[in-house]
């Protein structure tokens, strides 16, 4: 006889661990070492270009020039503000749960049983998979849009061997 948990606790235990856990995020190819850099440069080319619009009197320029760069400082501040935003879906033998939280922090939370939730791809030949949806019970949730159409592909593949293992149910290791 061995002593240790209950084969109930370790049934609870299996059914319960993600079989699959991904985390989507926007992809952001600028850093914030390399926006310091585009921006410096940005603003000595604004300075070194407005220079001789000031000795030839025209001084407005200048002005313009700043404008340019708090436009271009908005842009790039309201574009890591979108990056903020991210998808979490976890799939374990008992549920599928899909975290949608948007850049503002606002969270949606969508949660299905495996055993009823299918994995529906919108497809096109000349440019791949273009959507990828979870539906259960006459609900659907769209995921991986932030996903290029290649990544979109694999993520589609690993969520739908997840999915189907979630349906076989919690595989238990021999004692």
């Amino acid at each position: 006889m061995t002593l240790g948990k209950p084969e109930s606790d370790e049934a609870g235990e299996a059914a319960e661990k993600p079989v699959f856990d991904a985390t989507i995020t926007p992809h952001r190819s600028l850093g914030q070492d390399n926006f310091r850099i585009v921006m410096t440069l940005v603003c000595l080319t604004s300075v070194a270009a407005s220079i001789p619009f000031m000795v030839l009197g025209a001084w407005p320029v200048a002005g313009f020039f700043g404008l340019d760069l708090l436009a271009l400082y908005i842009a790039f501040k309201v574009n890591f503000n979108a990056a903020r935003a991210f998808e979490r879906i976890i799939v374990t033998p008992l549920e599928v749960l899909l975290r949608k939280v948007s850049h503002h922090g606002r969270e949606n939370i969508w949660r299905s049983n495996p055993a009823w939730t299918k994995l529906e791809r919108e497809d096109d030949e000349d440019y791949g998979l273009l959507a990828l949806s979870l539906v259960s019970r006459g609900q659907r949730t769209v995921v991986a849009s932030a996903l290029s159409p290649q990544e979109r592909e694999g993520f589609a593949q690993a969520l739908g061997t997840a999915l189907a293992k979630a349906k076989r149910g919690p595989d238990f290791e021999p004692a």
